[in-house]
């Protein structure tokens, strides 16, 4: 049995859409959870959805964040395998998923969706077809479907993060109780994603002082202040293209008072390897190295935890060309381990690379249900 929980918060409209397709799945064994994180007007919910899908509405007198999930799924059945969360936004594309999960092997406790921007998202969506965020073992929170029993064992979500970084803490409270997370493309999540009334001030404040309490909490002691300080200046140059640094400074100064407050569960090496994205582009791109071998590469499209690719490089013996030196690399290497913006990227390098080879640090995922489209260049970066 699977329990969908939705937390919404003054956004009746999406509600109903998420609803509706939903509604619009294949009848199946399962049930919709609504919590309402006090919405100045509560929402109305149906008793069913068109495909008999039971509804149950929780309303809460705070807005509670994130960890506004954790009461829907004490509410849900105890029956239920699996948690599906979405966002009020967001919805599976088709009931695919429903196998996919049934597949999973009894140490994956999180399965991540590959989450789909629709045309919605604005200026967003032009430059990508998919959500960014998350890692080969983190998961974005408006779709990914976690165990009940591996979700209530961990404790849930920390009501202290609010919103922003807080699956990345979830998400390593698994990895730390020996569970893994994966992603299945067989699952596939449209979020028509709400950019009007985004305050990138409180956004900045929260990633800076989330991320940070992050590593706090489980980096091992000889890589914790060097994560933090990654944190601290990749942030920082987000907030000031954003225009935010209000928000990024008092979230700096929030994290610079709490990070003794954190409760230390270091992770060990080869954990925290899993978790930051390290041991997957280890893996993958020693496979293509040994497939056909060379000695140096280029890093293409860096975003999320790029600085770990080129580690897994170096450790290869590979040389790391930059500057006017990249054009000389034997090959590419798509430079993100985030999978919406590594497969944006790797498909338009796919449809527009005629010459040279490319190289994913996550191989596994370009390799499943790959499609190339065009509309888009590869280009290595203009000097």
């Amino acid at each position: 049995m699977i329990s969908y929980v939705i937390p919404t918060h003054n956004r009746p409209g999406e509600l109903q859409r998420t609803l509706e397709a939903i509604g619009s799945l294949p009848r199946h064994s399962a049930e919709v959870i609504i919590v309402d994180n006090a919405s100045s007007v509560p929402p109305s919910a149906p008793m069913s959805l068109s495909n008999g899908l039971p509804v149950n509405l929780i309303l809460r007198g705070t807005n509670e964040g994130a960890a506004a999930r954790n009461h829907g799924v004490l509410a849900s059945d105890p029956g239920s395998d699996w948690i599906v969360m979405l966002d009020d936004d967001s919805n599976p594309v088709d009931a695919e998923f429903i196998g996919a999960l049934a597949d999973q092997p009894g140490d994956v406790a999180a399965v991540a969706a590959e989450i789909m921007l629709s045309g919605g998202a604005g200026a967003e969506s032009a430059r990508s077809a998919r959500e960014s965020g998350g890692l080969p073992e983190v998961f974005i929170g408006c779709g990914v479907a976690i165990r009940r029993d591996a979700f209530i064992d961990a404790g849930g979500y920390d009501s202290s993060f609010n919103y922003y970084a807080e699956e990345y803490d979830l998400a390593a409270k698994l990895l730390l109780a020996g569970q893994r997370v994966v992603l299945d493309r067989r699952f596939r999540v449209m979020h028509h994603k709400v950019s009007a009334g985004r305050d990138m001030n409180v956004i900045l404040r929260r990633l800076v002082r989330n991320n940070g309490w992050v590593m706090q909490r489980y980096a091992p002691p000889h890589q914790r202040r060097l994560e933090i300080r990654r944190i601290v200046k990749r942030y920082g140059s987000i907030a000031s293209k954003e225009h935010a640094l209000v928000g990024y400074a008092a979230g700096f100064a929030e994290l610079l008072s709490t990070l003794r407050t954190q409760h230390r569960r270091e992770m060990p090496q080869h954990v925290f390897d899993r978790f930051t994205g390290l041991a997957e582009a280890r893996s993958s791109l020693q496979e293509a190295w040994l497939e056909q071998r060379f000695h140096t590469a280029c890093v293409v499209h860096e975003g999320k935890n790029a600085e770990v690719i080129v580690r897994a490089l170096e450790e290869l013996g590979v040389h790391v060309l930059t500057g006017e030196g990249m054009h000389e690399a034997e090959v590419q290497v798509i430079g993100t381990l985030s999978p919406g913006p590594l497969l944006d990227s790797w498909e338009r390098c796919v449809a527009f690379n005629t010459s040279g080879r490319l190289i994913s640090p996550w191989g596994g995922l370009t390799e499943e249900r790959h499609t190339a489209r065009s509309g888009l260049a590869c280009e290595r970066p203009r000097l």
